[in-house]
């Protein structure tokens, strides 16, 4: 493993629930689009590379984000199908890739650098965990001592399972020795036909990898696909200075 890192946004999702045709990642926290946000989080740690996934019609996310690599992901297939779409762009990368969802804009600096930590010291899956007041629908993180043994989501999950409070966020750290060797395992066998993220948990595990999370805040893990939950945000944001 080398000591550069990496960061895959995915970047490719439309505004319409927000009632707007602007991209979701450009909708505006504090004045300032989502995913510009979390640039200039990845820019302090630094990041050497950056490459933002969007849509056919992503132009206006690839200038927002320029300098940085943006891919296109044509179809719409999928977590895991979207971070792939960066495989060219990250030919024979081999440190830290960080992946992270546009509308989390809020990551802290200290919780990416955690992430990249536990990279190094030899995890091949890091997932970012939380325990929101109310756990509700999203995954449960399963873990024994210090190793993820899986995300199970919610509809899936025994009364056990649902009873865990420690949740998934989303964002993930990879070492990007492995990260596209586990995303052509992931399969699409479910009722989307769609390639999950959360699966390159069991895939990593099957190829006799390890695989951990640590816990971030809420309040740093909060995403928006509504008004309502980018005024949360902008909330957040505002109290954080």
């Amino acid at each position: 493993m080398n000591d550069k890192i990496a960061a895959v946004i995915l970047g490719a999702g439309k505004g319409t629930r927000m009632k707007s045709d602007k991209p979701k990642v450009l909708m505006p926290v504090c004045g300032k689009p989502m995913i510009k946000h979390i640039i200039d989080t990845l820019k302090t740690i630094p990041v050497n590379e950056i490459v933002t996934v969007i849509s056919p019609d992503g132009d206006e996310v690839a200038k927002t984000v320029a300098p940085y690599k943006t891919c296109v992901q044509e179809a719409q297939l999928g977590t895991g199908h979207a971070v792939n779409c960066a495989r060219d762009a990250l030919k024979d990368f081999s440190g830290p890739v960080l992946v992270i969802f546009g509308d989390t804009p809020l990551i802290t600096k200290q919780t990416f650098e955690r992430s990249i930590a536990k990279v190094k010291e030899g995890f091949a899956v890091v997932v970012l965990g939380f325990r929101p007041e109310d756990a509700g629908r999203y995954g449960r993180l399963v873990m024994n001592g210090e190793k993820l043994e899986s995300i199970v989501e919610f509809k899936d999950a025994t009364e056990a399972e649902k009873a865990i409070d420690f949740c998934n966020s989303g964002f993930m750290a990879f070492d990007g020795r492995y990260l596209f060797k586990i995303l052509e395992k992931i399969g699409n066998q479910n009722a989307a036909g769609e390639f999950y993220l959360t699966d390159a948990v069991a895939v990593a595990q099957q190829m006799g990898l390890q695989c951990t999370a640590i816990e971030g805040d809420a309040q740093e893990v909060a995403s928006a696909n509504t008004l309502e939950e980018l005024a949360q945000l902008e909330k957040f944001a505002a109290a954080r200075g």
